[in-house]
């Protein structure tokens, strides 16, 4: 039925490929697009093609889950050549909680990966409440952010043809990608 929207892309703002496995997401996007026809993206693989954009090795992971999940997205960054180890979580593991992670707590969770060497840093979760913190943090750490709510805009809107440059406040990859 999204199709009959006459869409130009179709985004899943999900983030369980991280631990499930990036081959998930590509499942998920063939399927899509092979009932409607319409080319799909999700948070993680949008995500993905943003590192690959910034030439992202070391990833600062900030995230409100659990910490068996957390090692899941560090061991499948690592399967494709990303260095995920210097990460922030908070052992949150009911999912309206995550929405509730304030803005103090997610200055502290960046500030920490990025003192710990991070070339770049996720917000890596769709339910935390962190997009409109991106340009912030950039500014304040000289770093880029990708927040997984935001990736999957940028992709969607990339595959729509337009100019993201022209969308300010949201982060270097609306500017740089």
């Amino acid at each position: 039925l999204l199709a009959d929207a006459h869409v130009d892309a179709i985004g899943w703002s999900g983030t369980s490929a991280g631990w499930l496995g990036f081959d998930q997401d590509e499942a998920l996007c063939a399927a899509i697009t092979e009932a409607t026809g319409v080319p799909a993206s999700t948070s993680v693989l949008a995500l993905n093609k943003a590192l690959e954009a910034f030439g992202i090795r070391r990833l600062g992971l900030v995230s409100p889950y659990l910490a068996d999940v957390q090692s899941r997205i560090i061991a499948n960054y690592a399967k494709v050549g990303i260095d995920a180890r210097t990460e922030s979580h908070l052992g949150i593991q009911e999912n309206f909680a995550f929405a509730l992670v304030d803005d103090a707590t997610l200055d502290r969770q960046v500030a920490d990966v990025v003192a710990a060497g991070a070339q770049a840093i996720t917000t890596f979760c769709t339910n935390l409440y962190a997009a409109h913190r991106v340009a912030h943090w950039e500014a304040e750490h000289g770093v880029p952010v990708f927040d997984t709510v935001t990736t999957v805009v940028w992709d969607m809107l990339r595959r729509a043809g337009v100019d993201t440059r022209r969308i300010t406040g949201w982060g270097r990859l609306l500017q740089e990608a």
